[in-house]
């Protein structure tokens, strides 16, 4: 449920030109945005906005998908607009779903799923698997490096963006954490053993949030005169590590090249700052 503020004031011309304020209206009105989503896609509809005869809605990109037949009772949907709901749904202004965990921010029906992408108080789970550890992503940092840096096993060691550093890890260990101090950011560096190889990946524990920045990285490994390099002109971002085998963004070490179960890399991350 959703509380919702309304007010409008509304300035007309009097039959003698001069100005006449009407009666301010508010409203305090209840909520339920769930009557507000698409029956079909189960999403927030989203304009153009059509109805049946019977006053049923649909989004008009999903109207096609039951052959223009309204799922509630059948008949024809996707040709008489709801421009009614389209307004209303514009007028609508709500508060960020982490707004318990400090979040201001509001926004209108529809674009909630743009701003949790973004959101600093969204929810992310610690990293390490013997830690339930669950809470606002700009307290996660902190939770790690009081909870987790002496940890021997998961090797927690801070770097700096632009400069190399070697990392050491087992394969059988599948994930190695770095903090970047300076971004009071978390490194996930993960490798995956597979009947072709190791897939190694490189990903930040972060939102998309502009204030996060954006950066590049490369990966290389070297053994007996070969090397194998990866570049990528964007490091990933996840609110979760997965232990799931990539299908893209990854550097693949065949098996040729391996040397037992320790893997010893050479990792740069560098900030992309944009030059105006």
């Amino acid at each position: 449920m959703v509380r919702a503020s309304i007010s409008e004031a509304l300035i007309s011309q009097g039959d003698g030109g001069e100005r006449v304020a009407k009666t301010q209206r508010s409203a305090i009105v209840l909520l339920d945005l769930d009557i507000l989503d698409c029956p079909i896609c189960c999403e927030a509809l989203t304009s153009p906005i059509f109805q049946c005869d019977n006053g049923h809605l649909a989004c008009g990109s999903c109207c096609p998908k039951l052959s223009n037949k309204c799922p509630a009772c059948t008949l024809p949907v996707g040709h008489s607009r709801s421009r009614a709901m389209e307004s209303v749904l514009e007028s609508i202004l709500i508060p960020c779903p982490n707004v318990r965990s400090g979040c201001t921010k509001s926004f209108f029906y529809g674009k909630e799923s743009a701003h949790e992408k973004e959101c600093i108080f969204s929810q992310y789970s610690c990293p390490s698997s013997v830690c339930d550890y669950t809470g606002s992503y700009k307290d996660l940092y902190a939770h790690y490096k009081l909870t987790h840096s002496t940890n021997i096993f998961w090797n927690i060691k801070r770097f700096r963006c632009g400069n190399f550093f070697t990392t050491s890890m087992l394969i059988s260990d599948k994930i190695l954490i770095k903090r970047v101090h300076e971004k009071k950011l978390l490194l996930a560096v993960q490798c995956f053993r597979e009947p072709c190889g190791v897939y190694v990946t490189v990903s930040f524990i972060a939102p998309s949030a502009p204030e996060v920045g954006e950066f590049s990285y490369q990966l290389s490994y070297n053994v007996d005169g070969h090397t194998v390099t990866y570049e990528s002109p964007e490091v990933k971002r996840v609110c979760k590590v997965i232990f799931e085998t990539p299908q893209e963004n990854f550097m693949l070490i065949p098996h040729s090249l391996l040397r037992g179960d320790l893997l010893e890399m050479q990792v740069f991350i560098i900030e992309n700052v944009d030059q105006e």
